[in-house]
This record gives C-alpha cells, structure tokens and sequence, in this order.
C-alpha cells in the first residue's frame, strides 16, 4: 500500500512516534492529485478505521489513539493522514495563495478519501474518526458515501445538514455575521473568517512572539486547562449571541490571530506549562517544523473553499440536499471546549432525522477534563468511547 521514500521524503527527519506506529506513503498521484503521509498501527487486513485531523494540527495529533484502537478487540488497520495542503501529503505546494481553492470543497476533499480507502486495498472503511475540521470530513464522507464510510464519529465540531437551494440567492450566514460582527462595540470578526483572507497566512507565519510561543498560546487557549473556557449553548446565530465566545473565535477586529493569542496568554505562561502532560515541548516541536516547512496556505485555502467567496463548496452541497447521515455516527467532545456550541443548534440537530436517520445516532459523549484538543487532552477516555461505539455496529 505504501510507496517507498523518494529523494524529498527520504530526507525529512524521523517523528517521534509512539511504538506501535508506522510513517508511510501511499501513491494516489493518478486518482485525485495526491501522495499522501500516512500514520499507521495494526495489520493489513484487519477493518480500516480513517482518523482525519483538524486545524493547525496533523496526523500526528492522532499518535495517543491509533495503537490502542489498532490492538483492541478484533483488531484494526488505523490509518491517519495528513490532509490535503497538511504537513507531508504531497500534490499541494506548500504556498497555495494563487491555487485552485475548488480543490478543497467537501466534493473533493471527500473523493480525496476514497481513493485513499482503494490505495489501501479496502472497498470500504468500518469507520471514519474526525476531530474539528476532520470532522466535517468524516461527516461529509459518511453523507456522500455510506457505502465506503460505514460508520463516522465527530469530535469537537458538530456535523449539520447541507444546505438547501432556495428560489431568491441569499447571503450566507458567515457574510451576514461578519456584518453584524463589525457593529459591535468594539467590532469583531469571526476566526473562520478571519483565517479565509489573503493575509491570515503570513501572519500565521510570522508571529511576533514567535511560532512557539503562538502555537503553544493557541492550544492552552482552546484546552481545559484555560480558565477561560466556560462554554454553553448559544441562543442563536447573531452578533450579540456570538460575542458571548472567547476572542480566539469571535477575534477583535483589528488583530490577527497571534495578536489575539499574545493579548489573551498575558499571565498564563505558569499555566500553560501545565499543558505539557497532553503537549510536551518536543511533540510541539513537530508541529513547529512542519508549519515552519509547509507554511500554512495549504491548511487555509480549506477555510478559504468553505467562505461565501467559493460559490462552488455551496453549490456542490446542493446535490446533497435533504439527505441524512444513513449509517451510525457518535459526537465526543471536551466539556471545556467552546467549539462544540460554535455552529449554534448543530449538536442539537444530531437528534433530527433530517440530519440523522433514526436509529443511526448513537448519542453526544462529552469528556471531563477536555477542552478543544480532546484526543491528545484525555486520549485513554477517547479510546474507550471510541470502542464503546464499535460495539454497537
């Protein structure tokens, strides 16, 4: 399934991965564009379980989960890749400002894992795990294809139903939001947003309290171990309800995101140490190198396909219009995670049957002691429910 190193992969450092683990390739340059980096555990052969990373992370941000998911019960084939315009999958540059943003709508990203499914020699995964915008991935999947993705777990970011056409073109929500957003006093933007303009890149990049520091501010911030995190559900999706969110989602709108992570980090480097009992220095370090080496366009043009900028990711939607998830879906989160309440009603359209068909929903778990980065905070209570839910397929 994988393809031996060449010249560029060959040449990058080793990652410190747990034993029981394996770094590979796999080919599918000749089917959607891609040579994907792939993390593995288990035996081929065994059910294929797809665990999809989120924003700014990486399949390594599955390192805590695949072994024990891999020797548990009859055994699995875990397979984690890095996404497409992430770390080492290859067929994206890493600098995408001018790219074809069409190649991150859900109808490719989607296609994307399928033909990862057929490189590994399977028809069919027996699950697709996604964790924040892996999870709008493994929901998207298992919508479009409940042939090839027979069961799906969301984490940290609800799944909800695709749009549906209209008679009169509307405004979307977000362009909508960022209006009533800018009213306020003093004006906001939404993250999303913020992370779809031209210049979020470089300032990703370049923070001025360094990379380090940035990423190691960004993940206290959105963990358990913040004070800050208190989430609740929303009243509804307006201005006056989403200021109600920490600054790194609903951000000042003058700042950029490193500024919003230095101004809310003030006082919490004691704190934030506390952090290296799920992130250690060195396992930071990986997320470090990587984005120092890929720059994060890549990752963006996924927020950049899915803005009303893209009329494509909408339309493309359509075609799924008024269909449920069909197969049997779980939602996990950090009951310190703001993310699971961002998309007011999302968690509690789970329980539609326009979103989920009857039967199908196995129930919201949400993980004490967990913020936003559940599966690297609380990895052995994720690995129970994730084989809890197993049991019931």
């Amino acid at each position: 399934m994988s393809t031996a190193p060449d010249q560029q992969t060959s040449t990058m450092p080793e990652l410190p991965l747990p034993a029981g683990i394996t770094s590979a390739y796999v080919d599918c340059n000749s089917s959607c564009g891609l040579i994907w980096h792939i993390l593995t555990s288990g035996s081929p052969g065994q059910p294929l379980v797809l665990f999809c990373h989120g924003f700014p992370e990486l399949a390594f941000s599955w390192r805590k989960i695949l072994p024990r998911i891999a020797e548990a019960g009859p055994g699995y084939l875990c397979v984690a890749m890095d996404q497409r315009g992430y770390g080492r999958t290859r067929g994206c540059p890493a600098h995408e400002a001018s790219a074809d943003v069409d190649n991150y709508v859900f109808t490719n990203l989607v296609r994307d894992l399928v033909c990862l499914v057929r490189a590994l020699g399977y028809t069919a995964a027996h699950s697709i795990v996604g964790h924040d915008f892996g999870a709008v991935s493994s929901a998207m999947a298992a919508l479009m294809r409940p042939d090839v993705f027979r069961s799906t777990i969301q984490m940290s970011h609800p799944h909800h139903r695709p749009p549906e056409p209209r008679q009169h073109d509307d405004k979307s929500e977000q362009v909508d939001i960022q209006a009533e957003l800018a009213e306020l006093s003093p004006p906001r933007k939404h993250y999303k947003w913020y992370n779809s303009t031209p210049g979020a890149a470089s300032e990703w990049e370049n923070p001025a309290q360094g990379l380090e520091a940035f990423l190691r501010g960004y993940f206290h911030l959105k963990s358990a171990d913040w004070a800050g995190n208190a989430p609740r559900p929303l009243s509804g999706w307006s201005a006056q309800a989403l200021q109600e969110m920490p600054e790194y989602y609903i951000m000042r709108a003058g700042l950029s995101m490193p500024e919003t992570v230095a101004a809310n980090m003030a006082g919490e480097e004691e704190e934030a140490e506390g952090g290296e009992r799920w992130l250690s220095r060195q396992d930071l370090q990986v997320y470090c190198d990587e984005w120092r080496r890929t720059g994060f366009q890549g990752a963006l043009n996924w927020y950049r396909a899915q803005t009303a900028s893209t009329p494509r990711a909408r339309r493309d939607l359509f075609l799924f219009a008024g269909r449920a998830i069909q197969v049997p879906c779980l939602f996990l989160g950090g009951v310190k995670d703001w993310g699971v309440y961002q998309q007011p009603g999302a968690l509690e359209g789970y329980e539609d049957p326009r979103t989920v068909e009857r039967g199908c929903f196995r129930g919201v778990r949400l993980v004490e002691g967990a913020g936003h980065w559940v599966q690297q905070e609380q990895p052995e209570v994720v690995v129970e429910e994730i084989l809890r839910f197993f049991e019931t397929l």
